[in-house]
């Protein structure tokens, strides 16, 4: 009995999963039915946006496409019409070219034909000069037969005894034509060297230039004089220290005068005191460092004016330090006479002399600018300024004639070419004429020059300033190789030295400056 219960409810339960099962089968089928309708339509769907997409590519494709035959047409154009201008110019170039080949042509021509007549002219006075030739022969031998007939000489004898005359008659007739055209040609070449130099001086006013030792410094107020001198004078002996120029302050209202030889450094100290002036601050520190400034200043300014001077002359090319040097050479000066514009004179002068003579304008001109290039050398280095001078143009590569003018010019060397005697000359008559130049101011410059050079030769010296109008000569040491006591004998010495070598009347103060100073920076 409990046995078909159980098997009862095993059969009510399987009959009832079948059911189960077969419910749970027919829903699957209608959703995979709905699944399936969904994706169809979503496949649809993205094949129809897939139609949307390619045609969308298709147009841009075109319009690409379009741009690029639009952009290739534009570049095939540009460079089409590139190309004809390029060739218009050729087809204008080679036009002209034609037109001056055939106008050298034509000169070629018309000198051909000038050699052909003058070759004519050349055959007919040939064949007059061996006709008379023939006719002196036959003169000659005529005279001979009379003579040997007359004088009962033989015909050899009669030969030698008219050709012996015919020699002494030319001799004398030679040396009179010598002596008549040596005259005319001495004459001719004085009157023609006469009007090359009228020329030359006619075609060319230079300016005059005369220099003084001073330069005034004009202040708004005397209240600054006092700061310029600074407390207990350490202003302005920094001043005089680094500028090496007497300064000068009395009861000159609204001025202080600076004083020294070297035109170079009164122009920086003078530039110096004006920017102070204008800053308002006065005091050690910040006068070494304006000084600095406009040092630097001064060697940018020199270097800017030596360029603008060979660019105006048209020279070409002139190394950087030669065109440098050309620059300082409006701070120097030679018995008076500003040896820039000295140089300037030269060099237009020489021009127009070698423009007479047949020479090359430019390269005169260049030889006459360098010729005294040596001067802007001497006031830092010893020796003459024409070995200076020849020295820095062999350094950089100047031509040959350049390097024989500068030795020409004060006749070291023979002048080799037209162009450097051309400069000789024009190194003359700039030199020469009348106001030109001081010879007591040279004296006096080259007396200052030689005391600095005495000084700057000892030991230790690290700068060497004549100050004071000579008077007074201010010796800057190393102070880490001289000590105090050496300090006392070097000035003995350099005083010994100055009193051996150098003629001045009075007396000249050496004082010897050993300053110690330590810097460091706070970071």
């Amino acid at each position: 009995m409990i046995e078909w219960t159980i098997l009862s409810s095993l059969a009510s339960a399987l009959l009832a999963g079948g059911g189960t099962y077969l419910v749970y089968k027919k829903v699957s089928n209608a959703n995979y039915k709905i699944h399936l309708e969904k994706a169809k339509a979503r496949a649809r769907a993205i094949e129809h946006e897939a139609e949307m997409i390619l045609q969308e590519a298709k147009i841009h494709a075109k319009e690409l496409e379009i741009g690029a035959k639009s952009k290739y047409e534009n570049e095939t154009s540009k460079v089409i019409k590139e190309y004809e201008s390029y060739l218009t110019k050729l087809e204008k170039q080679e036009a002209k070219n034609q037109q001056r080949l055939e106008r050298e042509m034509q000169q070629l021509e018309e000198e051909r034909q000038r050699i052909n007549h003058k070759q004519a002219s050349l055959s007919s006075m040939i064949e007059e000069l061996e006709k008379l030739k023939s006719d002196y022969r036959s003169k000659l031998t005529e005279s001979l037969e009379i003579l040997s007939r007359v004088a009962g000489l033989t015909q050899e004898e009669a030969k030698e005894l008219a050709l012996a005359k015919a020699t002494e008659e030319s001799r004398a007739q030679i040396a009179q034509i010598v002596r008549k055209y040596e005259s005319e040609a001495k004459e001719e070449g004085r009157k023609r060297a006469n009007y090359i130099l009228a020329q030359a001086t006619t075609r060319f006013a230079g300016e005059f230039a005369a220099e003084r030792l001073i330069n005034v410094v004009n202040l708004p107020n005397d209240e600054l004089k006092g700061r310029i001198i600074g407390k207990e004078g350490r202003n302005i002996k920094t001043l005089e220290m680094l500028s090496g120029v007497d300064v000068i302050i009395d009861d000159t209202p609204g001025a202080i005068v600076l004083s020294s030889f070297n035109l170079y450094r009164r122009a920086i100290a003078t530039r110096t005191i004006e920017a102070l002036v204008e800053d308002g601050r006065i005091q050690p520190a910040r006068i070494e460092e304006v000084y600095k400034k406009v040092e630097q200043e001064f060697e940018e300014k020199v270097l800017e004016e030596g360029e603008g001077i060979v660019l105006d002359m048209e020279l070409g090319y002139v190394h950087p330090e030669l065109k440098k040097l050309i620059g300082r050479l409006k701070y120097r000066a030679s018995y008076g006479q500003n040896a820039l514009g000295h140089s300037l004179e030269v060099a237009n002068l020489a021009g127009v002399i070698a423009g007479e003579l047949g020479g090359d304008v430019k390269l005169a001109k260049r030889a006459g600018l360098l010729h005294d290039i040596g001067k802007a050398l001497t006031h830092d280095f010893g020796g003459s300024h024409v070995d200076l001078g020849a020295e820095v143009c062999s350094r950089y590569k100047e031509h040959p004639v350049v390097i024989n003018a500068i030795f020409a010019h004060h006749g070291h060397e023979e002048a080799k070419s037209i162009e450097s005697a051309a400069v000789c000359a024009a190194d003359a008559l700039s030199a020469a004429r009348p106001g030109a130049r001081r010879e007591v101011l040279e004296s006096f410059l080259k007396r200052v020059q030689e005391i600095e050079k005495i000084a700057m030769e000892k030991l230790g010296v690290r700068q060497a300033y004549a100050i004071n109008a000579g008077r007074e000569v201010r010796v800057i040491v190393n102070a880490d190789l001289i000590n105090d006591e050496e300090s006392v004998l070097l000035a003995q010495e350099i005083a010994k030295e100055i009193e051996t070598k150098v003629q001045y009347p009075g007396e000249i103060k050496v004082s010897v400056i050993r300053e110690v100073r330590a810097v460091e920076f706070a970071k």
